[in-house]
């Protein structure tokens, strides 16, 4: 790969990582697959295999929930001083800086995403994640409660709650952000002293292997963190259902999300589900249109559109309507589209040929429902799995590229009169209600729009910013709980009231 012309030279330690295939982290140890088969990961700028990885399945979860039950039942972990494990998440942050040109070399070959952008975004977001969690593992607290005993009224109790971590925590995470989410996932969990089983997913696995390399070499106890690499169905199931796992955290499409609901409920598991989106930005009649369409493009363009709060549906005030999409269309035909590792890349490939045909088949069904494109449309070369960006005007709330999530760069927009209840109701139905954009000058119109929208994120003239400090996740059937943020040490907290009568 490195021999490419004009592609960025892969780095020795990344070479020798992709030399032999990757086995699976389970109690300390790294490990084949039970069965000792491996499958193929690709890339998919250009459908080659770069690496194999073990096929993990039931036998392996069972050994890695076995692990992480010994860990948090008889280990050091959730016994630890807060400072200790704090300063063991911080040091992961570190060590994912200084490992940041090979984790971006690895999400941008297994990904197909722009080598820019993984180090400047992902890998910098998931050491910051990490030493953000850090700072909170010292700062979980319960209180002290008065109590007022209406049978008891001349007795007096010392009353309190302790936060303790939920226990084996399962977490299954995507293949559009796999270092950042598995960050996303991990940062908090460990901060509470959870112990942890991570499948990552079949089509990235790579960066998340060399992560678990990391947080061993940062000094994490064995068996706190396994790593799963395998498929859904024989390997996530078995995971999200097993009798010894306290919790289960997902990221990943609606559909799988229900799947994961039905496997939990057996034993009625705790839950936090990241799901899908088909997220309405709107922009306004008074908005700065030179903050206004870049902004929109890159809602919907970002990550080759492959992101769950992507900006899939635009509404546009018919002032400003055929100037802004004419405007982002002129944007979707300058994008530079190329491998991953071509330093001049702007948008990379989907992540794989059933994702390739997945938005082939959203777009054949927009052309014959009547959408019209302004420009793309279709795939883009024959190699790899590229899909050109696409802007898709004379659109309906019949058709199904406007209601369905198409997690490609493919826009459906709409115009609209005012800014009244039928904007809002138009912008809100729909089943998911991960996140939502408004660009106007007008902020406190845009302050009460905001409010209105069925959303857990709406962004203000921008989109897509993320920050460790900021929860993340969405309404309806776009998930429950949030990511990010103090809040997210609850997905992973059990309260426990103390009553002591003195």
């Amino acid at each position: 790969m490195d021999g490419d012309k004009g592609l960025v030279a892969l780095s020795a330690t990344v070479k020798q990582f992709l030399s032999q295939p990757r086995k699976a982290l389970i109690g300390g140890k790294w490990q084949a697959a039970q069965s000792g088969q491996t499958f193929e990961v690709y890339n998919p700028s250009n459908a080659q295999v770069i690496a194999r990885v073990a096929t993990c399945e039931k036998a392996d979860v069972d050994l890695a929930v076995a692990a992480a039950r010994k860990a948090f039942d008889h280990g050091p972990w959730p016994r630890m001083s807060p400072a200790a494990r704090g300063k063991i998440l911080w040091k992961i942050g570190d060590l994912i800086y200084q490992r940041l040109e090979d984790l971006a070399q690895l999400e941008s070959l297994d990904n197909g995403k722009p080598i820019a952008v993984a180090r400047a975004g992902d890998v910098v977001l998931a050491a910051d994640l990490f030493q953000y969690m850090a700072g909170w593992a010292t700062k979980i607290e319960g209180s002290s409660i008065s109590l007022s005993v209406p049978y008891t009224p001349d007795a007096e109790y010392h009353a309190y709650t302790r936060r303790e971590p939920i226990g084996v925590v399962g977490q299954i995470i995507p293949w559009n952000f796999p270092l950042l989410m598995a960050a996303w996932k991990l940062g908090p969990a460990l901060a509470t002293g959870c112990t942890v089983v991570l499948k990552l997913a079949e089509e990235t696995p790579l960066s998340g292997l060399l992560l678990a390399e990391i947080c061993q070499e940062a000094g994490l106890p064995d068996g706190v963190l396994n790593v799963l690499t395998g498929f859904g169905e024989t390997c996530g199931a078995p995971l999200a259902a097993h009798p010894q796992v306290d919790k289960v955290a997902f990221t990943g499409s609606t559909e799988v999300g229900k799947l994961i609901v039905r496997a939990a409920a057996n034993d009625l598991k705790k839950l936090t589900l990241e799901l899908g989106g088909k997220s309405p930005n709107i922009i306004l009649d008074d908005a700065d249109l030179e903050l206004a369409i870049p902004g929109a493009a890159s809602a919907i363009f970002f990550n080759h559109g492959q992101c769950c709060c992507a900006g899939s549906r635009l509404f546009v005030q018919e002032k400003v309507y055929d100037q802004v999409v004419e405007g982002i269309a002129k944007i979707a035909k300058a994008i530079k589209l190329g491998p991953g590792l071509d330093p001049t890349t702007e948008m990379g490939p989907l992540v794989s040929q059933i994702q390739l045909d997945r938005v082939s088949g959203f777009l054949q069904s927009g052309h014959q429902d009547g959408a019209q494109a302004l420009t793309g449309g279709g795939r883009h070369g024959d190699c790899g799995y590229f899909v050109q960006p696409t802007v898709l005007v004379k659109t309906s709330e019949k058709m199904k590229v406007y209601r369905e999530e198409i997690f490609g760069p493919v826009v459906v927009a709409m115009p609209f009169k005012e800014v009244d209840d039928e904007l809002v109701r138009r912008a809100n139905d729909s089943v998911y209600g991960l996140a939502a954009g408004v660009f106007s000058s007008n902020i406190g119109k845009a302050h009460r729009l905001a409010a209105r929208l069925r959303a857990g994120t709406v962004w203000v003239n921008c989109y897509n910013i993320f920050d460790a400090a900021l929860p993340f996740g969405g309404y309806k059937q776009s998930g429950w709980g949030r990511e990010m943020g103090h809040q997210v040490l609850n997905n992973y907290l059990e309260t426990k009231s103390v009553c002591v009568s003195i």
